[in-house]
């Protein structure tokens, strides 16, 4: 077994999910995912915590919602009990086929998405870490040789994640103290939102920093009351779909228009799923620099260093005051925009945080 997986399982039950001894512990494993699982596994066991692993496969997906009809079981009691009685739950990632669900109506998807919505918040109140295992069909997807891919991988999950969490710590300081962000691009992206009274979270790749993604290296918050219009110009692949230059514009913090260059009706049905669907549920700023080029995997796209996403849909509890619920939804969809272009800019109160993609304390801002 190649050294970096043992690092990788290493670094994601000690780092990310601070596993201790008598946790109770699911490890959900995708069919690409054995040989991480495998290591997990061993990591678990020398921890003495308790295991459950449950097997995961998009293709077992597309089988089961293309045969059933629109009625899902709401939020299943057997399954609802595994993640309610949890400490933890591990998803180590790793798909054969990245196109799996594509052929799946959008009315099923968005049926099963709001049945399955109650074992979502479930498995979202653990101490849950999801991470992604090299395949084959990843690096295909994101254009690399398997070999490249695998470096790309490890570059950006096995880091100096507490020299990291202390860079991102100055942006979550201007955020907390900040009232209003505004995004800049060229002249279709002009958006400002309200971050008044909300708590931004230092992703530093640990639940100890209410971060639940390995790789992570992004500063995130809850957006309100959002105005103007955005480009997304990352292309990305949602719901076996792919998705290019879909531009979004919001008044009194909804969605009132939306066009796509591809994947526009994936778009509609998604903000159409709920009422929360319609309004952004996060406002996050990548910083690992580790993460040097799109690869189609919102895991580590949004991150890279440069990059700035919005998800439509549901907010996180860790972002917001106390007793304040927040955007709910059964979706949670990030749409990413590239800002290492000329002419972009980040503010936040009207003062320049980061330029061109980079912050000012980055050597290569400029004021």
């Amino acid at each position: 077994m190649d050294d970096r997986i043992i690092e990788h399982a290493h670094t994601l039950v000690d780092w990310s999910a601070r596993i201790e001894a008598g946790n109770d512990v699911v490890v959900s494993v995708d069919e690409g995912a054995h040989e991480l699982g495998v290591a997990v596994a061993e990591q678990l066991g020398d921890r003495d915590a308790n295991m459950v692993v449950t097997y995961s496969s998009d293709e077992m997906d597309r089988a089961y919602q293309r045969a059933h009809g629109e009625e899902f079981a709401t939020d299943p009691e057997y399954e609802h009990a595994l993640y309610d009685r949890a400490d933890s739950v591990l998803s180590l990632r790793g798909t054969r086929n990245t196109s799996a669900g594509a052929d799946i109506s959008e009315e099923t998807q968005t049926a099963y998405a709001q049945a399955r919505e109650g074992i979502r918040e479930a498995r979202l109140d653990t101490d849950w870490v999801s991470t992604v295992h090299p395949t084959r069909a990843l690096a295909q997807q994101a254009g690399m040789s398997y070999e490249a891919y695998q470096d790309f991988v490890y570059d950006a999950i096995l880091r100096d994640w507490e020299e990291l969490a202390e860079e991102m710590s100055q942006l979550k300081e201007l955020l907390d103290a900040g009232s209003e962000v505004r995004i800049v691009k060229d002249d279709k992206t002009d958006l400002t939102m309200s971050i008044e009274n909300r708590t931004a979270v230092n992703s530093a790749a640990s639940v100890a920093y209410d971060s639940h993604n390995l790789p992570s290296g992004e500063v995130f918050t809850a957006p309100a009351d959002t105005a103007g219009q955005v480009v997304f110009d990352v292309p990305m692949t949602i719901r076996g779909t792919r998705i290019q230059n879909a531009r979004l514009v919001f008044k009194d913090g909804v969605v009132v228009d939306i066009e796509a260059d591809a994947g526009e009706d994936v778009l509609r049905s998604i903000v159409e799923t709920d009422g929360g669907a319609e309004r952004l549920g996060e406002l996050g700023i990548g910083m690992n620099r580790g993460i040097d080029r799109i690869t189609d995997q919102i895991l580590f796209d949004e991150k890279m260093g440069g990059t700035v996403h919005l998800a439509l849909g549901r907010a996180y509890e860790a972002c917001l005051p106390e007793g304040e619920s927040g955007n709910q939804s059964a979706v949670h969809v990030d749409l990413i925009t590239n800002m290492q272009r000329e002419g972009t800019r980040l503010e936040i109160d009207g003062e320049v945080i980061q330029r061109d993609g980079y912050f000012r304390w980055e050597e290569q801002f400029e004021g």
